[in-house]
């Protein structure tokens, strides 16, 4: 399950990853909610909390995000991906060049970081 982080700036959108992502999360929320910030930016920044609660994603999720990343993936100014997994931030850290904007990864304890570096 996906869920909406609030008090970010209208730029930035903020997502917790809960329990099992499914490919309805992104069809239901994802998307919608970044195509809503698109409307109003050219660049938008995105925050994905990926916390303790997170235990993976459904392989019809990662089709959703691969598909979500290639339609959208020069709209990204800032990407922070928050997890508690060394193996995830360390997957962040070698293809976050790819990425045309900024992007950063940050340890499960670092959330207030990644949250003013996003926004900042």
């Amino acid at each position: 399950m996906l869920e909406v982080l609030p008090g970010f700036p209208d730029n930035v959108l903020g997502i917790k990853a809960i329990g099992e992502v499914e490919d309805d999360d992104y069809d239901d929320l994802l998307v919608p909610a970044i195509e809503d910030l698109l409307t109003r930016h050219d660049k938008i920044r995105l925050l994905y909390v990926l916390g303790p609660e997170f235990e993976g994603s459904e392989s019809g999720a990662l089709w959703e995000d691969a598909k979500l990343g290639a339609k959208t993936f020069t709209s990204y100014e800032r990407i922070a991906v928050v997890a508690e997994s060394a193996l995830i931030r360390r997957s962040i850290k070698a293809v976050g060049w790819l990425m045309p904007g900024e992007v950063r990864s940050f340890g499960g304890n670092e959330l207030d970081e990644a949250t003013a570096w996003i926004a900042g």
